[in-house]
Formats: structure tokens, sequence, C-alpha cells
């Protein structure tokens, strides 16, 4: 039986009817469909949970962007996911990447978009950054920023106030000179801190790199590479044997539990075993929400022979790096998570809540003192990065770097262990640091 043909085109009418109504829902979707933004970290689990929690608001605040986070545990586990989605759709739009200490190196990557030229292009309006341009940290030659410094961190002394209490140790302070350091950790070891009174997992941060930095000296030479034509040379003198030395004693004497990395050092800070812990500034958060420890904080020992005041140690940690190849939008919407970060509500809650140092002058001057109550030193251990930070201190350019620096963990360690004295292992590894530096 036919169909009559008034019947037919009624048909037609409803049918492109619901077909334009459909498309016209999905353009509707598409245009109120947020765009996803890809996050990768290896934050420690205390960072981590206050980085998805301002993940968590950011998503609440808005409809427009959607933030993804995806955690490793590791920077190494991160990289080598990166190095294989690099040319996938799915690959991250910002990735968590430590600075390495040659961070151009990291910018000339065919698939890294620097800082500078996104912001130039979306602009992240009202944000003065804290810490000073002159401070070579995640910067290039020409000063310009190349990743967002949202991970930033300072090496420090941890120390247990009830561990010095009971000792009778007053006031109930760490002292600064390395020499009357030792002096309390006999005390303490000798008054209820038998099993750890000094403990670090910075054996390379604190017993070379920074041993430089806080006693003015320089790193290497050609103003710590910042001005090398060629590979700038480690030249561990008097100040590093004879500290070296001392540190090896230390190991002996038990008032140095064997340098322990990984999270294990701080873990036993954290539970209360260990008098003073060397450490990354990065773990205050975590320490500050552990109800029975009470602690605070003071800057790294240093030898007053050397300097008649400590410097500052070199900033460390790491950086979102913005991933090149993504489309307008999902650059535009990059910029705008990083923006809503750099807020002074929420850049002052992450510094707070993880002992990174501040992104932002807004976030450190919103910063109420009764914060730094019970911290010790903390608040001018944070406020001289606002400033100039001298010479031996702006940073340092090394190629291999993270090569380099894993050899001499293995020399100190080797060192602590007592296969070798202090001059042969600080000598075989300023030797070696050079063959790794050139190669490519």
């Amino acid at each position: 039986m036919k169909q009559h043909w008034l019947l037919g085109a009624l048909g037609s009418g409803r049918r492109l009817a619901w077909l334009s109504a459909g498309s016209l829902l999905v353009s509707s979707m598409a245009a109120t469909a947020a765009t996803d933004i890809r996050v990768w970290h290896s934050l420690n689990p205390y960072n981590k949970a206050a980085f998805e929690d301002l993940v968590k608001n950011f998503n609440k605040d808005q409809k427009e962007v959607k933030v993804v986070l995806k955690a490793f545990d590791t920077p190494e586990q991160v990289e080598a996911a990166l190095e294989q989605a690099k040319k996938r759709d799915d690959k991250p739009h910002l990735v968590q990447l430590d600075d390495s200490r040659a961070p151009d190196a990291i910018a000339s990557r065919s698939y890294i978009q620097p800082l500078h030229a996104l912001i130039a292009k979306y602009p992240i309006k009202d944000t003065k950054w804290f810490l000073s341009d002159s401070n070579t940290f995640m910067r290039d030659t020409k000063g310009r920023l190349l990743a967002f410094p949202f991970m930033v961190d300072v090496p420090v002394m941890f120390y247990n106030i009830d561990a010095f209490k009971k000792a009778g140790i007053n006031p109930a302070v760490p002292q600064r000179s390395w020499k009357g350091l030792q002096d309390q950790l006999v005390i303490l070891a000798n008054n209820g801190s038998r099993n750890c009174p000094l403990t670090s997992d910075q054996t390379v941060s604190v017993n070379l790199e920074n041993l430089a930095a806080v006693n003015k000296q320089p790193y290497t030479s050609d103003d710590n590479g910042l001005k090398a034509k060629a590979s700038p040379a480690f030249s561990f003198d008097s100040m590093y044997i004879r500290h070296l030395s001392m540190m090896i004693s230390w190991v002996r004497t038990e008032l140095l539990v064997k340098p322990e990395h990984d999270k294990v050092a701080a873990q036993r800070f954290a539970k209360g075993e260990c008098a003073v812990l060397m450490s990354t500034s990065s773990n205050m958060g975590w320490f500050n929400d552990v109800k029975k420890l009470d602690f605070a904080v003071s800057g790294l020992p240093y030898y007053p022979e050397v300097t008649q005041k400590p410097g500052n140690p070199f900033v460390g940690g790491s950086a979102l790096w913005a991933i090149a190849g993504q489309s307008k939008e999902s650059d535009s919407a990059s910029v705008e998570f990083l923006s809503w970060l750099s807020q002074p509500k929420q850049a002052s809650r992450w510094y707070q809540n993880t002992g990174f140092l501040p992104l932002t002058k807004q976030a450190f001057d919103q910063t109420d003192k009764g914060y730094y109550k019970k911290l010790g030193d903390w608040q001018d251990l944070v406020q001289t990065y606002a400033g100039n930070p001298g010479v031996t201190a702006r940073g340092f350019r090394v190629n291999n770097y993270p090569q380099i620096k894993a050899m001499f963990q293995q020399k100190l360690d080797g060192a602590f262990n007592g296969k070798q004295p202090a001059v042969t292992a600080l000598k075989s590894a300023s030797t070696e640091a050079q063959q790794i530096m050139r190669q490519r």
C-alpha cells in the first residue's frame, strides 16, 4: 500500500525537525563542553593531596576548563611517560619537571613551550612573582621564565623541640655553626636521641651544593657555570675535604645516621625518632599535619671561619612546564588554570600547606604572621628570596647535572661507608664530573 504524499511529506518534515533539533543540541553541548587540561606530576603523598584539593576547587569554580591530574611516583617515571607520549594526542598540557640545573636544555626540547612564550599570548595578569628574577631558577640566559615556579623549595634544618628540651639544651634551637651543632648532637645522643641525633635525605645538596652557597663560596668555576664558555670545573678544596671528613666521623660515631634517601629519613623525623633532619622545605606541610610532632625550622649550618654571616642556599625543586603542539583553546585554558593558581587565595594556601616557596609576592604578603608562630626562622629564611640572592646563590648551570649528581651521591655514600677517605672521594668526583659534563 502506497503512503499518501501528504503523510510522507509530514513524516519527512518531522524527520527534518528532529535532525535539526538534534544538530542544535549537539552544537549546544559542544559549545558548553569543558576544555580538558591534562596535568602530570610526581608530588609526595601529602603535597599530592593538597594539589588535588586545589584542582577540585578549580573545577568547581567554573565549567569552561576541567583539569585532569595524573600522578607518578617519581620524576623519572614522569620523564619516561612524557617521552612516550610526546607525539600522541593524549600528551599532557602541563607537566612537573625538575630544574636539572639546565633549564635551557629542557626548553629546547621540541615538545616544550617556554612559559614566557605562552603567557605572551595569554597573559597572567596582576601577578608579581615572589622569587627574584636575579635568581636563575627556571629562567633562561635572558632572564625569561621558562616554567611555572609552583614547586620551588629550599634545603632547611628541621629540629624536634621536644628532643632538644629533653636533652636540656636551652634555648631549644640548633646551632648554626657546624662545630656548635656537633656539640649539641653529642648532648642529644647522650640524652634521649641515641638512635638518631641527625639524619638527612639530601646528601649532595647539603654537603656539596649548599656547602658552597651557605658559605658564600662558588660551587663551580666561571660564576657557577653561568658565564662558562666551556665546561665549568668542580674544585673541591680544603673546605669540602674538612667538611666531608667531619661528616664521615659523625657517621662512625653515630651522630649522623648514615644518609637515607627517598622517604625514610623524613618519615623517621615525622615519627619523632630523629632530633634533627636536613631536608627540603617541601616536607613542612606534612610535618605540620603530624599532631604529636613539635618542630621548628632553621637554616643550614655554616663555617664562621669561612664566612662571618651565612648565605642563602640554592633554590631547588621543580615547576610546571607547558607542552607544545596543543590547540589555541587548550593553551588558553592552561593559562587560565595557572592564573587561578596565581591568585593570592590559592597561592598563599599552597605556600602554607606545603612548604614550597611562595609563588607570588601577594601570597607571601597575605600570609598571616600567626602561620610562622611555631616555625622558628622560616619567615626570615623565606623572605630573603624576594631580594637579590647574591652572586654565589643565584644558581648554577652544569651540563648533564642529573647524572653528575647521581655520581656525587655514590661517591659520598662510599665515603660514609668507609670505602674512601674524603680527599680521594672528592678528587675522583671532580674528575668524573668533567667527563660526564662533556657527554652529549
